[in-house]
């Protein structure tokens, strides 16, 4: 299993229209192949900073079948508009398995 951590910053006073874009492009996530989960947060201190992590089966899940889709393009086309700079996505593996 592989996480996505995606930083988003968006246009101060969007946070509204964002979520709900957000719920639209979440529908096209979560049917990728690949896709395990998500979790979409909103940062306390800047209301503007969210992170989306994503759970992959592999990062070529993401980078070569989610990215370069045409699910892709869509997704982006819903979030684009609220985003004020662009995003950065990163890849992590799990190292170790801390009891949560």
């Amino acid at each position: 299993m592989i996480l996505e951590i995606a930083h988003f910053h968006i246009v101060a006073g969007n946070n509204e229209g964002f979520e709900l874009a957000f719920q639209q492009a979440e529908k096209i996530l979560v049917s990728m192949p690949g896709y395990l989960g998500h979790q979409l947060h909103r940062c306390i201190e800047d209301e503007t900073e969210y992170r989306l992590l994503v759970e992959w089966n592999t990062v070529e899940d993401h980078t070569e079948g989610f990215r370069r889709s045409t699910r892709f393009t869509e997704w982006r086309a819903l979030l684009q508009p609220f985003f004020s700079a662009p995003p950065i996505a990163t890849h992590f593996e799990q190292i170790h398995p801390g009891a949560c």
